[in-house]
């Protein structure tokens, strides 16, 4: 016979399980994602280190997750029962149990951090205009009615929304000055964006269609998808060649992911899962880059 818990060991155990669960949901992974691009946009501009940088990369780096993240978790819940990669870094499984718990998490971790960034950037309509729409694609993106991960091409550009927007927004909250190279950089990103979810659409085109969820995989097929997504990375690196210097250093970053898809290029739909191999290596990409990315920013501000 297996001997029961003390009380005070098993609730601690489910509140250790509980917070695991919310965590896991936000994609830990996917936290530099959002808060890289608010703390560079912001500190590039502004060239200091204040309140509104710390507050501002707490809010991007989890809270945002969490609603992002968790509401997608919760709402793809019937979906994700038949994707194989749902369960670790990739997305949480949640139990259905823990559904409330993770919406509620959400809201209640981002309201007040979301408040505090807002008092610290003072009156500024123009930031508040760029973080409505930021959070109105995170919500729009995954929960019923809306669903625009449902409507292809939507979606990617709703994705690239998600991880832009934070950095348009420290931008906005700083003054920036709007140059043609400051929309070329940006728009850049956009098409990086694009790119990259409609890469990661390809390896999920078989659970999407069993669950009945369109997607811009589904909806072209993934061998044409993944040729959209080279096409979106290579005009992302084009962009980056009018930046200012040492901008264009960085249309070559694009080569590596380029690479990494290359080999899917011809990927049947039955066959779409292998090119998880390639999402796998994109993840791990993106840490390279980061780190570049940074070596680049630092430069541009000793040169200017």
């Amino acid at each position: 016979m297996t001997e029961a818990l003390p009380p005070q060991a098993s609730s601690s155990s489910g509140v250790g399980h509980t917070v695991r669960q919310v965590l896991l949901s936000s994609r830990p992974l996917s936290w530099i994602n959002t808060a890289f691009p608010f703390a560079a946009a912001y500190v590039v501009t502004t060239g200091r280190v204040d309140a509104l940088l710390v507050v501002g990369t707490l809010f991007f780096l989890i809270p945002y997750n969490l609603l992002m993240y968790g509401i997608n978790d919760v709402f793809d819940y019937e979906s994700d029962l038949r994707n194989p990669r749902k369960g670790g870094v990739e997305g949480a499984m949640l139990d259905p149990g823990m559904h409330r718990i993770v919406l509620v998490s959400g809201v209640a971790t981002a309201a007040p951090v979301l408040v505090l960034m807002l008092v610290l950037a003072g009156l500024n309509p123009s930031s508040w205009v760029v973080l409505a729409a930021s959070l109105f694609a995170v919500v729009a993106y995954s929960a019923p009615r809306l669903r625009f991960k449902e409507r292809p091409v939507l979606d990617s550009v709703t994705s690239s929304v998600h991880f832009v927007s934070p950095a348009v927004y420290g931008l906005a909250v700083a003054g920036a000055l709007v140059t043609p190279e400051l929309v070329a950089l940006l728009t850049a990103f956009f098409f990086w964006g694009v790119a990259s979810h409609a890469f990661g659409a390809v390896q999920d085109v078989e659970p999407d269609r069993q669950g009945g969820i369109s997607s811009i995989a589904t909806a072209f097929g993934a061998a044409a998808t993944v040729r959209l997504a080279i096409g979106f990375w290579l005009l992302a690196g084009l962009l980056m060649l009018v930046t200012d210097w040492p901008g264009p250093l960085a249309a070559l970053l694009v080569i590596p992911y380029i690479l990494a898809a290359w080999p899917y290029r011809s990927v049947s739909d039955a066959d779409s899962e292998r090119a998880n191999n390639g999402w796998k290596r994109f993840l791990r990409l993106n840490f390279l880059t980061g780190f570049l990315v940074t070596m680049l920013l630092i430069a541009w501000v000793l040169l200017g």
